[in-house]
């Protein structure tokens, strides 16, 4: 196979593959803020250039593929003061970032967690050089999404997921210059665009300015305080992993779910994967549903509990023996008195595939009809 060398150590790879790929394959330490393996390279925010023999200048590593015989090196004098120029500039556009964690405003900050590892800068004494952005869009009416241009770097990553992912080009970059920043459209509202309001911008976004607006009504914890659950959505029947992110002081110490995240494996995990994919069943992506509509979760009118119709014609709390024995009966007795033909089962799309199996054999197998459906009709 061919091979790189990296660092001075030869190291095969894959036709297509980066210099970024195989090195974070190889457990190379690069930073990277544009970069995503959904998306195609774009090599907006140099943060990961590297140094290639035979180049005079420093390359993109994200953006650059490998070659048989390349030479070449992810760490040196050269590279590191490129880095912490680098990030010490991101950081000027960040006027009130008196402590590092003062940038991270509820979404992790990549930007910050690299300026700390690089010793980029004083974080007490920045100046600001955009003032003035235009297309804050923090009075945006819509209930999910905001947009913080104080945070935002321009490396377009929500901007490119918008178009490649989703493929509606709801957002772009707007405006020339020390004013570009994110917008739509004539500056309209995101319920005015295309915008399906997915939040894959919100997920992707390396700083942060692109935001939630629902977390910050449960007393807004930054992520890392917050305990994430693995589950599947159970919206449709994809099945998208999804993680609840719960603060567990919430509910007087019950736990309140504030957020919803997709997870996306390390890069070391999807490096090897062809064609961008990230080996997630969701591959990341969550709709408006999955990542926003979980407020039914601590909905008040929610059922905790079965309830069973008494003698009186009124619904009370049961336990789940005694309700599944009245639906036993109930579906019996019907049975008995006018034939399998008149009973019929409905279930769900927000069922799994297999609960939906289970659905169908109980139908056929335990009552015998094949009146059996289900809304998705899958």
């Amino acid at each position: 196979m061919p091979h790189i060398q990296l660092n001075g150590q030869p190291v095969e790879f894959a036709p297509g593959e980066t210099v970024l790929q195989v090195a974070t394959r190889r457990g190379e330490e690069i930073p990277t803020l544009c970069n995503d393996a959904r998306l195609d390279p774009a090599g907006a925010c140099r943060s990961c250039l590297v140094e290639v023999e035979g180049s005079r200048r420093l390359l993109p590593s994200c953006a650059t593929p490998a070659v048989d015989g390349q030479v070449v090196q992810t760490q040196s004098e050269r590279i590191a003061r490129h880095r912490h120029t680098l990030f010490s500039l991101y950081l000027t556009e960040h006027p009130d970032a008196d402590a590092p964690g003062g940038l991270e405003r509820g979404a992790p900050n990549e930007l910050a967690r690299h300026a700390d590892a690089l010793d980029a800068g004083d974080w007490g004494k920045l100046v600001n050089l955009r003032d003035g952005i235009a297309g804050d869009r923090k009075g945006d009416h819509n209930p999910y999404i905001q947009f913080d241009s104080e945070l935002c770097i321009l490396c377009a990553k929500c901007v490119r997921y918008c178009d490649e992912v989703e493929g509606v080009s709801a957002i772009t970059l707007a405006g020339r210059g020390s004013e570009t920043t994110i917008s739509t459209p004539d500056s309209r509202s995101l319920y005015d665009s295309t915008c399906e309001l997915c939040g894959g911008c919100v997920a992707v976004c390396p700083t942060g300015a692109m935001g939630e607006k629902k977390p910050k009504t449960h007393g807004f914890k930054i992520e890392a305080e917050l305990e994430k659950v693995r589950t599947t959505c159970n919206y449709c029947g994809v099945g998208c992993q999804m993680d609840l992110n719960v603060d567990k002081e919430g509910r007087a110490g019950e736990g309140t779910v504030v957020k919803v995240t997709s997870p996306t494996p390390s890069p070391a995990a999807s490096a090897h994967l062809p064609g961008g994919l990230t080996g997630v069943t969701s591959d990341g992506n969550l709709c408006v549903k999955g990542r926003f509509s979980y407020d039914f979760i601590h909905h008040e009118e929610r059922l905790t509990e079965p309830l069973v119709r008494g003698a009186d014609g009124q619904l009370h709390p049961a336990t789940w023996d005694e309700a599944l024995d009245a639906i036993v009966q109930g579906l019996g007795g019907v049975r008995e008195r006018h034939g399998a033909g008149s009973l019929a089962f409905v279930s769900s799309s927000r069922c799994t595939v297999e609960e939906n199996y289970l659905v169908q054999k109980l139908s056929r197998a335990g009552y015998g009809t094949n009146n059996v459906h289900q809304c998705a009709a899958t």
